[in-house]
């Protein structure tokens, strides 16, 4: 529940708007022209609508305390935060933590490209490479770090980039540095991405093409054809780059993701991916079949060779999470959560609420206009829920949703909580909006 601020009606202002309004802010003043964004911002703020920047007060919790950037403070059910398999307080991943930090310290002091690495570093990257079936692996101090490294340290201002729109924000960014020549193609969309690289190679046949995507996207919670976009790429001389950032580890018999799902193991040009969703650190990786693409990696992807290494503890924690979630307790913990994601969805759908894609971790539900979205996340805190909200420019105008991840020990109860406070914040979000009047695009209603 919440402690803090009670609203008064809602102004039509806040209900409205984005953050892509404000991306290009014009004026002479550089520091002056953020206070545009930081006036709606803080409109919604003072309305309970800014449901981002929250803080836990412990970690991670299946239930936790958490509070707002107002230091608002309330206690719920978390379905909010991304630790898939439970590791990030999983007995030996904490004692793994603590014997590290007792013999290496907290630091790698280091980049990679220097004398940063560690005994543990070089196990994770032998582990990794193992466990994908590839030869070489470069690690990254982030996930965003690896996307945005793999693509500006491949791509130059000559080659194309061919990537699906929805691909995330570390690739997306990693284009926009890397070449002038990006091609996004129809979300899942094969045949679309086919013709581009059609349409490129009658132009130019000496310059290279990465064709990106990801084995399972997180606002959607669907999955491209693999096999179909590596045949692409061989055909037409490119490389393809898959992100499995939320997939690896957490999905599967065997924890592979869509790449084992698919049986694409050892198959893909170059695999991507991240720690932070099921492997307990923060931090990511690059493999590849190549000692070279490695090599040139170290040196060339500003991310690896110009950031401080992975620390000692770090690289330790995400070592012995691949050893768990290799092993027979790491299949029993997939499915534990692939039960309670089924649960959440059959719940959902009995309440009268929908969601987007196929069963994983992520179970994104649909509220339709940003003002209802909005209105709906601001009840979530008070009737006890940490969720999140998800609404335009991150998805389409008129698609927001309240994004929900599960966890592999999330109880029945929490899982029953989570569902009856949605359909209640929806519900009295609904009733909100009819007596403001001001939402252009209603949802559908649901019986309360």
């Amino acid at each position: 529940m919440m402690n803090g601020d009670t609203y008064a009606q809602v102004p039509p202002a806040a209900l409205t708007g984005s953050m892509r309004d404000f991306r290009v802010p014009g004026g002479a003043d550089l520091l002056g022209r953020t206070e545009g964004f930081y006036r709606w911002q803080d409109l919604r703020r003072q309305n309970g609508l800014w449901p981002f920047s929250r803080a836990t007060e412990d970690g991670p919790k299946t239930v936790c305390a958490a509070q707002d950037d107002r230091g608002n403070k309330m206690q719920g059910v978390n379905f909010a935060s991304q630790d898939y398999l439970s590791l990030s307080s999983h007995p030996e991943i904490m004692a793994t933590a603590i014997e590290t930090i007792e013999r290496c310290g907290v630091h790698s002091a280091g980049s990679p490209a220097l004398v940063g690495n560690t005994s543990h570093s070089v196990a994770l990257e032998r582990k990794i490479a193992e466990f994908l079936n590839m030869d070489h692996v470069v690690l990254y101090p982030t996930g965003w770090g690896a996307g945005f490294g793999v693509v500006k340290g491949l791509v130059r201002s000559a080659d194309h980039i061919v990537m699906d729109m929805l691909a995330h924000s570390c690739l997306q960014e990693g284009a926009n540095a890397a070449t002038n020549n990006i091609h996004l193609f129809r979300h899942l969309d094969n045949d679309y991405c086919r013709n581009i690289l059609a349409k490129i190679r009658a132009k130019d046949k000496e310059n290279g093409i990465l064709v990106i995507t990801e084995g399972l996207f997180s606002m959607d919670s669907d999955t491209p054809s693999l096999l179909e976009l590596q045949t692409l790429c061989h055909e037409y001389n490119a490389t393809l780059v898959v992100d499995v950032a939320h997939d690896l580890g957490s999905l599967g018999k065997d924890g592979r993701g869509h790449i084992g799902m698919q049986n694409m193991l050892g198959k893909v040009d170059v695999v991507m991916g991240s720690f932070s969703k099921t492997f307990a650190s923060n931090g990511g990786f690059v493999a590849s079949k190549s000692r070279a693409v490695k090599e040139y990696l170290r040196f060339y992807s500003a991310p690896a060779t110009f950031s401080n290494a992975l620390s000692p503890v770090q690289a330790a924690t995400v070592l012995k999470a691949f050893d768990i979630v290799d092993s027979f307790e790491g299949r029993v913990l997939r499915l534990e959560l692939l039960a309670n994601v089924m649960t959440l969805r059959r719940e959902l759908s009995e309440a009268g609420l929908e969601y987007y894609g196929d069963p994983s971790a992520i179970v994104c539900v649909k509220m339709g206009s940003e003002g209802l979205a909005r209105l709906v996340s601001r009840h979530l805190p008070e009737l006890g829920l940490v969720a999140n909200l998800v609404e335009f420019p991150a998805v389409p105008k008129g698609a927001a949703r309240i994004r929900l991840q599960v966890m592999a020990n999330h109880t029945e109860q929490n899982i029953a909580d989570a569902v009856q406070i949605l359909k209640t914040a929806r519900v009295e979000a609904e009733q909100e909006l009819e007596e403001l009047g001001t939402d252009k695009q209603p949802a559908k209603r649901i019986a309360a």
